[in-house]
């Protein structure tokens, strides 16, 4: 297994710890080896609703998502899709602390 795949996987294992049960037992069933004629064709749909997501029931949460269903069979996608993971964390991380900070100096402020 290569690299861009071992990072991909500690990612999907990370993402079942936080989502709530029900979804981590989809997630799990999804990433085996075995469900790949499930996988490919759901990432693609997801890809697709995601970039029609003007549309009403369609999200551009899709988008991510079936990107990283694809990640996990098609090699040249690991690691664009390792990167923006690892940075939208890094970015949410650092928005979330500028939340908190934010909130406790207009906490301080106060008499």
């Amino acid at each position: 297994m290569s690299k861009s795949a071992d990072r991909l996987n500690r990612l999907f294992d990370r993402l079942e710890r936080r989502v709530p049960a029900m979804a981590a037992g989809w997630l799990a069933r999804v990433r085996r080896p075995e469900a790949r004629w499930v996988r490919i064709p759901l990432g693609v749909l997801l890809v697709l609703g995601g970039i029609f997501s003007f549309l009403p029931v369609l999200g551009i949460w899709m988008l991510p998502l079936g990107l990283l269903l694809l990640a996990l069979d098609l090699i040249f996608l690991q690691s664009p899709v390792n990167l923006a993971i690892l940075r939208g964390g890094r970015m949410w991380t650092r928005w979330q602390r500028s939340r908190r900070d934010k909130k406790r100096a207009r906490e301080n402020k106060l008499p």
